[in-house]
């Protein structure tokens, strides 16, 4: 008794202090706001760039500076460096009539200035643990140069390769993605927002990422049954692990603009998931709407308020028309004083009333950027991403002697293998692929390099997919024949090829998925020399390499690795780490499998799973099978893994995993569950569980899964769960294709 009256004090203690703080906060706001005028409200709802590009010096922006000591704005982003930042925080602290502070956001998506993978090769290693930490970096990095909130994590179901911005999800699964969620959120704030720590903004609420034809910001149309039980899942655990905030996409959903839409703001995010933080737009969406057909700006920014969005990033919507709405009656003052009171809330949590300097300690860079340990993290992390695809004749790892080739234009550029949305980063202290080899061979194998062609023979092409990130362009001939050249010469060839940096990414949606035109003609010609070719393939999506995996030796996708790409390439490459990365995207044969996934509805006339041959009247292709070309969860090793029979006793499921091979090695074991009857129709399996576990050469370990009433419920098209019963395949493998499975009937 004594032990369990001890546990109720300790309840009660922190249900006291919760709600003695959330009285003190309230307390707060409320004398504030009784002291602001309506301009000063709408202030606070006003978001803008410091600047029209990340910047480190020069003087302050006169009219941003002007508008903050006015009260016009409540937050900047875009702005790098405490000293910028202070200058900015002065004039809201000293100048503006209330000294209400500025809240400092900035796009920190896979790390600062350590760079980590981007956020699908992130998924694709399955490590929680590895993922909020590298969350945490990210927030001690930003928050050390005076950042304390970031545009992070995108939670967005990614299904289409076409859309660019796969790059930046957590791919396709709704269980996984839920789970990378959370970890970011408890990564960027931390149980409370101390000065390393930053609130994170959920992003982009909601469905973004099933634009039609994958085109960036185009329409998004589906019933609630998918949304809630296919694309609400990351967003909800986001909102349930207490993100501090949210940001609304650009699209439609249900015909209604997302930055406007009251169910999917107030009904759904707040009164179903208890949301308690703040909306703000994405850059422009509330001016956008007119060309969606909601009327002018005045009219779009009354709708936007009164749906639940409370802060508006650049359409000068809310500063510009809200008054004048005010005395039409178009909004009230109670809808301002709601946002503007949530806007207030976040700079309380974040300490910024106690001290609107908490964050910009000039003595943190020095320590707490770009250090050994970070890198060591990125570099880890990185070497975890790598999916290997393909390794006949077990062509993988290298051997550190001999002469290898390397080739490719992605081989020797610094600049794009952190890949898209690293705003803040400084290339020029990252290790090339090429440097990262060499360091590995010093004094052990000779290294041979060659550019061998340009990303793409059309110039105009690549232009647009750097966006700054410079390639050099060669001589087409005269680079092939030196790549040919130093092939020869060599024992084996490996190639960095693929798309560069922002060839994905935020508005770099593509129409084909194969390799650009001259990369695959130059690995085409290095394969006709008979030697060993290893493809280091570079992308931010699920791309089709149907002809590279026919051909070519060796396939692994490092994505695009961070600042520590080239080491941790260099450690896989020759086998200090083995690979241990499960792709979280099916990848598709041809690109009219697109949009492709596993956990799909089935159809009245399905074909078997794998079947290699057309079907009259059955719902498959004429020219290509229906199943994917990698599966999702698929991922090679070094050594190779055995199942044993799966068990079911109970509600526990159990096998066996064996490395079979002479290397110690991660696997990711996966569990997938399919309902064989419901009320509606589900999908033929989806994952509900993994574990990422250590095994060394010859060790055997069991994995058991709790199958737990959560794994077998679904939602209703009103968001209602709907518990599962009846029978159920409980399926266990190393991907969603090859498993093991059991049968479970709940009574």
């Amino acid at each position: 008794m004594k032990t369990k009256r001890c546990f109720l004090s300790l309840v009660a203690v922190c249900f006291l202090t919760g709600a003695w703080a959330q009285q003190s906060m309230n307390a707060f706001i409320n004398q504030l706001m009784q002291r602001m005028t309506l301009e000063e409200k709408l202030g606070q709802l006003n978001l803008m760039p410091a600047s029209d590009e990340i910047v480190t010096g020069g003087n302050v922006d006169t009219e941003v500076g002007a508008r903050i000591a006015n009260g016009q704005l409540g937050g900047v982003f875009n702005l790098k460096g405490v000293d910028k930042i202070k200058a900015l925080q002065d004039i809201a602290v000293k100048k503006s009539r209330l000294g209400i502070p500025l809240i400092v956001g900035m796009d920190v998506i896979h790390g600062y200035e350590t760079i980590f993978p981007i956020p699908l090769a992130l998924s694709c290693s399955w490590d929680l643990a590895a993922i909020e930490n590298m969350a945490r970096i990210s927030a001690r990095e930003a928050s050390a140069d005076g950042i304390n909130w970031v545009y992070s994590p995108m939670v967005d179901i990614a299904l289409d390769a076409r859309w660019g911005r796969a790059a930046e999800s957590g791919g396709e699964d709704p269980y996984l993605g839920s789970e990378i969620a959370k970890a970011y959120v408890r990564g960027y704030q931390g149980d409370r927002y101390d000065t390393d720590r930053v609130m994170a903004c959920v992003k982009h609420y909601g469905l973004y990422g099933a634009v039609e034809a994958g085109r960036d910001y185009n329409t998004v149309d589906m019933s609630h049954l998918r949304m809630y039980n296919q694309y609400f899942p990351p967003y909800k655990a986001a909102a349930q692990a207490g993100a501090g905030s949210f940001m609304s996409s650009f699209n439609l959903v249900d015909g209604q603009h997302a930055t406007a839409n009251r169910w999917l703001l107030t009904d759904v995010l707040r009164n179903q998931w208890n949301f308690n933080g703040f909306v703000v737009t994405d850059y422009g969406s509330i001016g956008e709407m007119t060309n969606h057909g909601f009327g002018n700006l005045k009219q779009n920014s009354a709708k936007a308020l009164k749906a639940g969005t409370d802060m508006d990033m650049c359409s000068n919507g809310f500063i510009g028309t809200l008054a004048e709405s005010v005395k039409d009656g178009s909004v009230t003052m109670a809808d301002i004083d709601l946002a503007c009171r949530r806007i207030l809330e976040a700079k309380y949590k974040l300490g910024l009333f106690d001290d609107p300097y908490r964050y910009l300690d000039a003595k943190r860079r020095a320590h707490d950027i770009y250090t050994d340990a970070h890198r060591a993290q990125s570099r880890k992390l990185a070497a975890e991403t790598f999916v290997l695809l393909k390794n006949d004749h077990e062509t993988l790892p290298l051997k550190k002697q001999g002469k290898i080739a390397l080739i490719g234009p992605l081989a020797n550029d610094r600049a794009n293998i952190a890949g898209t949305w690293c705003v803040a980063y400084t290339p020029e202290r990252y290790m090339t692929i090429k440097e990262g080899m060499e360091q590995a061979l010093a004094g052990k194998a000779q290294l041979l390099y060659a550019q061998g062609c340009n990303l793409t023979r059309d110039a105009a092409l690549q232009e647009a997919a750097e966006f700054g990130k410079h390639i050099p362009r060669v001589d087409e001939a005269q680079a092939k024949a030196e790549a040919l050249a130093v092939a020869r010469e060599a024992d084996v060839i490996v190639c960095a090829m693929g798309e560069c940096a922002d060839f994905s990414g935020e508005s770099s949606s593509r129409a084909t998925l194969e390799m650009p035109d001259v990369q695959r003609e130059l690995l085409e010609e290095l394969v006709k020399l008979g030697k060993p070719v290893v493809l280091l393939h570079f992308s931010g999506r699920a791309t089709v390499l149907t002809w590279e995996q026919e051909h070519v030796d060796a396939i692994m996708n490092v994505w695009f690795a961070g600042s520590e790409a080239g080491n941790a390439i260099a450690d896989v490459l020759f086998g200090d780490v083995a690979p241990s990365g499960h792709l979280t995207v099916t990848m598709p044969r041809a690109l009219g499998q697109v949009p492709i996934y596993y956990n799909h509805l089935n159809t009245g006339r399905p074909v078997p799973e794998g079947a290699d041959s057309y079907r009259k009247f059955a719902s498959n292709y004429l020219e290509v099978r229906n199943d994917p070309l990698y599966p999702f969860g698929y991922g090679l090793s070094y050594t190779k893994f055995a199942y044993s029979e799966l068990t079911i006793d109970g509600r526990t499921a159990r096998c066996t995993v064996t490395n079979t091979g002479h290397r110690d090695a991660d696997e990711v074991v996966q569990l997938y569950i399919r309902d064989l009857v419901a009320d509606v129709s589900r999908p033929v399996k989806e994952l509900k569980g993994f574990q990422r576990i250590h095994l060394k050469a010859g060790e055997q370990r069991e994995v058991a899964f709790e199958i737990t009433p959560v794994m077998l419920q679904y939602y209703d098209i009103n968001g209602n769960v709907v518990p599962g019963e009846g029978e159920f395949d409980i399926m266990v493998g190393s991907n969603s294709r090859d498993v093991i499975s059991a049968r479970l009937v709940v009574d």
